[in-house]
């Protein structure tokens, strides 16, 4: 996703912003893997 500063507020800090929707999309995928690599272990070891 592309911000183009010039056409948006300019009291918004926009670096803050693309490193906080990094933060959230890396927080996400570990997740994503962790519920991924326990379901595996359930089905292993549940099932």
């Amino acid at each position: 996703m592309k911000i183009d500063p010039s056409e948006c507020h300019p009291a918004m800090d926009y670096e803050q912003h693309k490193g906080t929707y990094a933060l959230f999309i890396k927080i996400a995928m570990w997740g994503t893997a962790a519920t991924v690599a326990l379901m595996i272990l359930l089905a292993i070891f549940v099932a």
